[in-house]
């Protein structure tokens, strides 16, 4: 089977989680429902909603390159406004002219994007939320394009080594699937050196996977990193060259999509691997658990790599090392192949935040279903088109009242009214009552202060 065929028999439809999908000159069609996923810059564009997202990527990366212009021009102010020692105005003059080379090196990286198709200011971003949780941002996991391309070397083979010795029984990878592959440089070294027949590496963020598109396929890709903590002057903005070892051979595959709604035929992959996922994306782990199950061919392995900090929601989710294992026999998978060390982790040369990570790896066998199959969360209709109306949920009508009063008391502030004048006028339009109103007012206002000082203002 030559590559292009067993690459697009694992695929299936993300809408409708039935039709296989084939390419054709719009982009990757579904036979079933005929729903259509466009292919950007090379990398196919496999959500459930792919205009929704594809428009919710050029919000952040609007607001991004908005953000970028405006700490230069904060910057430049800085420099032309303070008597600064020389070493001061050399770290701030380098700084304003890496950020504005970075934003040109993420223009021209994320252009298939379509930026020029939205105009929408920095404000309005801030007010529709463009700017999302930590975890769903451009750049939140940045370092890692410079960790995988650029210094980390031993980090990247003490993965592999790792990832390794847990999967020491496991010889042959086939098709493999690496389901959060970030930057790629993980799934590259897995389908250099293990050989899988076909490796697809899966993320949601188009700046990783352009990046991993370049380097992969030879290129050399100049990118800054920002250490958070620099160990010199010099070291506060480093322009790096980004490049892969070799190119990557044949069937080695990139896709967009979410990691909770994989675009796959069930029991499409031979192996399964989670790096550094399992403990933060936004499902409960049994349901992950059971999902990677469904992927899994039945005696394929599911490797598991990263360490394991269960963190947030239900505390009774915040599992223990021990529960988590019980929970993987528990999703039709075999007692697991274990392996723990320490190895270096975001060992920036150029930071003083290296350190060692205790990470656990495990190997685990296909060896049933898991009892139950959880349902797969998806955007109701009236989200995914244009043209339904949108319902009158409790929580927006709540949203809502919340946002009129916000407004009302931005619109307020003009140099002269007082937090008395202020929550007096609440009073008066009967949206508090009289005891609130002042410490409303104020604790309103002491947080858009706050809030204003962290952004810089």
């Amino acid at each position: 089977m030559t590559d292009q065929m067993d690459w697009a028999a694992v695929l299936r439809c993300p809408r409708c989680m039935r039709g296989a999908l084939s390419l054709q000159r719009a982009g990757w069609i579904c036979a079933d429902c005929s729903a259509g996923y466009p292919v950007l810059g090379e990398i196919p564009w496999l959500f459930a909603e792919p205009q929704s997202m594809l428009s919710q990527w050029r919000g952040r990366l609007q607001l991004l390159l908005q953000s970028l212009e405006r700490e230069a021009r904060i910057l430049r102010t800085e420099l032309a406004a303070s008597a600064l020692g020389a070493r001061t105005r050399a770290r701030l003059e380098a700084l304003a002219a890496a950020h504005e080379e970075h934003a040109k090196h993420l223009t021209q990286l994320l252009a298939p994007l379509g930026l020029a198709a939205t105009a929408t200011g920095y404000e309005t971003h801030l007010a529709l939320r463009t700017r999302l949780p930590s975890d769903q941002g451009l750049t939140n996991y940045y370092v890692n394009v410079h960790r995988d391309w650029a210094w980390g070397q031993a980090e990247n083979e003490a993965s592999l080594e790792l990832i390794r010795l847990a999967a020491a029984s496991h010889e042959d990878w086939g098709r493999t699937l690496v389901l959060g592959a970030g930057a790629g440089r993980l799934a590259y070294d897995v389908h250099m050196q293990c050989a899988p027949r076909l490796t697809v590496a899966l993320d949601f963020n188009p700046l990783l996977l352009f990046v991993a598109r370049d380097v992969t396929g030879g290129a050399t890709l100049p990118m800054y990193e920002f250490p958070i903590a620099p160990r010199r002057l010099a070291d506060h903005a480093v322009l790096r060259s980004l490049c892969a070892p070799q190119p990557v051979r044949a069937g080695f595959h990139l896709v967009a999509a979410d990691a909770l709604r994989p675009p796959f035929a069930a029991e499409a992959f031979d192996t399964v691997v989670t790096p550094w996922l399992i403990d933060i994306v936004n499902i409960d782990f049994p349901r992950l658990a059971a999902r990677v199950n469904a992927l899994l061919r039945p005696g394929g392995a599911w490797i598991n790599f990263g360490s394991l900090a269960f963190a947030e929601g239900e505390r009774a989710l915040r599992l223990s090392f021990e529960e988590t294992v019980e929970v993987v026999t528990q999703t039709g998978f075999s007692d697991p192949t274990i392996v723990e060390r320490s190895i270096p982790y975001m060992a920036s040369p150029a930071s003083r935040h290296a350190r060692l990570e205790t990470v656990v790896a495990w190997c685990a066998r296909k060896q049933g279903a898991p009892a139950v199959m959880p349902e797969v969360d998806v955007l109701p209709e009236w989200l995914v088109t244009s043209d339904r109306p949108v319902p009158q949920l409790e929580a927006f009508k709540v949203q809502a009242a919340a946002t009129r009063i916000h407004a009302f008391l931005m619109a307020l502030i003009d140099g002269r009214r007082s937090v008395r004048d202020m929550a007096r006028m609440l009073v008066e339009q009967r949206l508090i009552a009289p005891e609130d109103a002042e410490p409303a007012v104020r604790k309103f206002l002491t947080r858009m202060y706050e809030d204003s000082r962290r952004a810089g203002r």
